[in-house]
């Protein structure tokens, strides 16, 4: 039998079980951390030696004191052998971990590239990878020169923040200044860059050595900014696996993971098409499984379930073994997300032999729909994604 290993998970959120339990089946022990509102959530108990909550004001920022305390006390009781961080929010957390306990793993410089967009951007152009253009907010006549050498409109994000939380579009330098008078003292967290009009796609892979043993490219029907500051529905849709966008994105992400230096496990990547050029550009990436249940979605047109896999590479490396993917499958698919007026909104009106997956969560509805035909998954989800919004849509105000 193989060496048992002892894993330390962390997730701010609910996400990540098959994660845990394909760890557990390895035959590892495996402790969670995660926030308080998750405790009610259904984590797969029976599959880990303990689960610890931490207390908090919104749950995915921490009093790291706290934390650093806590996880003293598991090491004092078990030999740690990997911390692992299940979500984007949870990235800094650990690098502060694994520099406070010598632990295996990225420390704070690299897991910047995985969480800081100012990093990131920074590392694609050192690396001579398309990206819109940019500037750190440090310095007022750096910040000056971007304005005369681009062109609006642009968008400010914050350099931490995963998603489109906080993004703010604006349409001159003048918009810009005014935001700036409005964010004197925490200016620096942010970025400024063109924005681009286009589609956005993401790829998720699963890599070894800095080579993706495993992608699947897909696109999102509406923007992820889209979506969190007008409303809407949030879809995405595998790409055929022999579409040149597809094959054009593969390349892409493979000089994307030797550039960003991480050696193995799973990635999420985001690049936008440009509307004017035809050119892909990068936004971001992620050193973890994408978010918004898109790790469903890649299963039912692979048949690959990243949580799992992910779980089978950290072993693997760690015990000094190989790792080779299962043979995917070639189906497409697309989901659906979005909020509900209904507290659990009833799935009987949404029934098709399509549907693979439906979303349990209170006042939310989401599903997947899986056929061998793309142009098929993009008529259904057209037709679904009409009928959530007549019957069961509803949208909040986005706090910026």
């Amino acid at each position: 039998m193989a060496k048992q290993l002892t894993f330390l998970c962390v997730a701010c959120d609910f996400k990540g079980k098959e994660f845990l339990i394909a760890l557990h089946e390895l035959g590892h022990k495996v402790f969670l951390v995660s926030s308080q509102k998750t405790e009610s959530e259904p984590w797969p108990r029976e599959c880990l030696q303990d689960i610890f909550f931490m207390p908090q004001n919104d749950g995915r920022h921490w009093d790291m004191e706290t934390f650093m305390a806590g996880t003293a006390y598991i090491f004092r009781e078990h030999n740690i052998d990997k911390i692992i961080a299940l979500d984007d929010y949870d990235v800094k957390k650990v690098a502060m971990l694994r520099e406070e306990f010598r632990s295996p793993g990225m420390g704070d410089t690299t897991a910047r590239h995985f969480y800081d967009k100012l990093a990131m951007r920074m590392i694609a152009e050192e690396n001579k990878i398309k990206i819109p253009g940019f500037t750190a907010l440090f310095n007022n006549e750096e910040i000056n020169k971007f304005f005369e050498n681009s062109e609006g409109p642009y968008v400010v994000k914050p350099r931490s923040d995963a998603g489109a939380l906080g993004i703010r579009k604006l349409n001159s330098a003048a918009d810009f200044w005014k935001w700036n008078d409005e964010h004197q003292d925490i200016r620096h967290t942010y970025l400024i860059e063109e924005f681009k009009p286009g589609h956005v796609y993401h790829v998720d892979s699963l890599f070894t050595n800095y080579k993706a043993l495993f992608t699947r490219s897909s696109r999102y029907l509406q923007p992820p900014f889209e979506i969190a500051h007008g409303g809407g529905v949030f879809r995405s849709q595998s790409l055929p696996e022999n579409s040149d966008e597809s094959k054009t994105l593969v390349q892409l992400n493979e000089r994307l993971l030797k550039a960003f230096g991480l050696n193995f496990g799973a990635s999420h990547s985001e690049f936008i098409k440009g509307e004017a050029d035809g050119e892909f550009y990068f936004l971001e990436t992620s050193a973890r499984v994408g978010g918004a249940h898109l790790a469903e979605m890649v299963e039912a047109a692979s048949g690959i379930n990243l949580w799992a896999e992910w779980a089978k590479i950290e072993s693997a490396m760690l015990l000094g073994q190989s790792y080779t993917p299962p043979k995917p499958s070639n189906s497409n698919a697309g989901i659906i997300v979005t909020l509900s007026k209904f507290e659990t909104p009833d799935y009987g009106p949404l029934q098709h032999p399509a549907v693979w997956w439906t979303l349990d969560k209170k006042y939310h509805v989401g599903l997947i729909v899986q056929r061998d035909d793309s142009d098929e998954v993009f008529d259904l989800l057209n037709q679904f994604t009409d009928k959530i919004f007549a019957d069961y849509h509803s949208s909040v105000p986005l706090v910026e």
